[in-house]
């Protein structure tokens, strides 16, 4: 399996859309024999549990038509990943797709299933337009469940799907978009130029389809300039009229050396190396950059931190149902390489793996994550399959530290298809699609890892939807919150002298406590305070970011 950000191309694609942007591996933990993540009981539904700063507010089985008891793990209906609109949360599945209301996270309420087999089923989200793709040679235009016994068949459907939610209890499929690879998965791209129209970048990872079949499909070799392979496809959607959506080129990205304008990045995962894509113009991508790993045998999936300063990419050895976090395994087998990121060239940095060893059992690799927006850090929750979830802080990308876990033993005493396809960070939650288990929801705790003010920082980036292979940048508006969060990293790190952060703890604690003119002068005081003691401070950065905040909240 090459799972949801496998794909012959991974995006990272950020408001990096609309904005400028955007070693050595660590030795096996000495004391992994005391994590309590190690020999956990198996079970499909009674699995032992494993948990670090992290707290499970609900488990939500898989519906009804989306689970074979006899085999839990099976492709036909195995969750896969996950979009999100206000309150609503989607699940992709290899036999449709799942809509949940979590706005009580306790008890998430299932919204409506669409049964409409043909693949992994990745979704994204635009307005009342759900996209999904379609890539294995069972999905049928119709989205019959019988599937397709000929070779050739006008009956096939593999490409990316277009439903109307706005009756989000009764999705009505308004477009589609054949493709000769299928669509393995897709990223989202949106155009703040232009808002009339929105841009999939479609990858496909299996075989071409005959021409027969679909006309213009080649399987030609890499020096035939009409060959369906080393491209992805690039589709437009009006918006308005999504019946009208089509492929408007194929760049072979994975071919030449391309350069282009200095703003719009995106990051691509390419199955042999990384690469840096330029994206300005959504509707015609161009390489820029590219790097390899020889610790690598599936490059998977792509994520910048939030200043697009450095970036991750990881490696889907096996194609995600091999285990690959055993004892005996190397560390940075199925990890993540971390580069940092400048001028538009990507330098090595270091690698982060899941550290808590793993069973013969267990599929384990690194897969989809996302940014935890605490500001001032690069924090990242990401899925490991079976290896659970892991929080890590890779703020230093030399050395990225895990915070948080959480983790179930093995679905089966065989290898068996299982654990976490994605676990993602929205709006204060981290949301988990469990390939045999169904939808886990959690929130982070404090630890002395990650404060208390960090945590209630990064809720105040809320978002209206989340696309995660369209990654969002973050901002934070200026509260006394994001500057409490910056006083405690500064002590953490010792960024600044126990003494003056407590002192300017407590000079923050008065200002709120106080209203209009008399805020706004303790404020004005303080961030004097605090500009003269960035010129001596440790981590004179984030002192002058704590400035900034302070200055902001002065001014009303």
């Amino acid at each position: 399996m090459h799972s949801s950000r496998s794909r012959a191309l991974a995006l990272a694609a950020a408001a990096l859309v609309t904005a400028p942007l955007v070693a050595q591996a660590p030795a096996a933990p000495a004391s992994s024999a005391a994590d309590p993540r190690v020999g956990l009981r198996t079970g499909w539904t009674d699995a032992g549990q494993a948990v670090r700063n992290l707290a499970l507010v609900s488990h939500t089985d898989r519906p009804a038509g989306f689970v074979t008891p006899s085999d839990p793990g099976s492709f036909a209906n195995a969750n896969s990943d996950l979009a999100f609109k206000g309150t609503l949360v989607f699940i992709g599945n290899f036999n449709g797709f799942q809509i949940y209301d979590a706005a009580d996270s306790k008890e998430p309420k299932l919204v409506t299933t669409v049964t409409c087999p043909g693949g992994q089923g990745d979704l994204s989200v635009h307005g009342n337009l759900l996209f999904m793709s379609v890539e294995e040679t069972r999905g049928r235009v119709d989205c019959g469940s019988q599937g397709i016994r000929d070779t050739v068949s006008a009956e096939r459907f593999r490409g990316v799907r277009i439903w109307d939610i706005s009756t989000i209890a009764a999705p009505k499929q308004v477009g589609f978009v054949q493709t000769c690879r299928g669509s393995h998965t897709h990223t989202l791209v949106p155009d703040a130029k232009d808002p009339a129209n929105v841009y999939v970048y479609v990858s496909g990872t299996a075989g071409v389809r005959s021409p027969n079949e679909l006309a213009g499909c080649s399987r030609g070799r890499p020096d035939d300039p009409t060959t369906s392979r080393f491209s992805i496809d690039v589709i437009k959607v009006p918006v308005d009229n999504p019946s009208a959506a089509r492929i408007i080129g194929s760049p072979r990205i994975f071919a030449d050396q391309q350069s282009g304008p200095a703003i719009g990045l995106a990051g691509g995962a390419c199955s042999g190396n990384g690469i840096l894509l330029d994206i300005s113009d959504p509707a015609n991508p161009k390489r820029v950059h590219e790097v390899t790993d020889p610790n690598f045998a599936y490059w998977h999936s792509a994520t910048f931190n939030n200043a697009g300063t450095s970036i991750l990419f990881s490696d889907e050895w096996g194609g995600g149902t091999a285990p690959r976090c055993r004892a005996t395994d190397k560390p940075t087998w199925g990890a993540n390489a971390l580069f940092r990121l400048a001028d538009r060239r990507m330098t090595p940095a270091g690698h982060y793996k899941m550290p808590a060893p793993q069973t013969d059992a267990e599929n384990c690799v690194a897969h989809n994550g996302s940014l935890i927006p605490v500001p001032g850090r690069d924090i990242m929750v990401q899925a490991f399959y079976q290896g659970g979830l892991t929080v890590f802080d890779f703020t230093n990308p030399e050395k990225p530290v895990e915070i948080a876990f959480f983790d179930r033993g093995p679905v089966s005493e065989r290898l068996t298809l299982g654990g976490f396809w994605s676990t993602y960070w929205y709006n204060g939650r981290i949301y988990g699609s469990e390939i045999a288990r169904g939808l886990d929801i959690l929130e982070l705790l404090p630890s002395e890892q990650l404060s208390q003010n960090e945590i209630d920082a990064a809720k105040t980036a809320q978002l209206d939807h989340f696309n995660p292979q369209t990654q969002v940048r973050y901002t934070w508006a200026p509260s006394f919150v994001v500057a409490r969060a910056y006083v405690d990293q500064l002590a953490r790190d010792r960024g600044l002298a126990k003494g003056r952060t407590t002192a300017i703890m407590t000079a923050l604690r008065r200002a709120e406590g106080l209203e209009g003119a008399a805020r706004s002068r303790a404020l004005t005081t303080l961030a004097g305070a605090l500009d003269r003691d960035a010129r001596g401070a440790k981590d004179a950065p984030k002192v002058r970011m704590l400035r900034d905040v302070v200055q902001a909240l002065a001014k009303g």
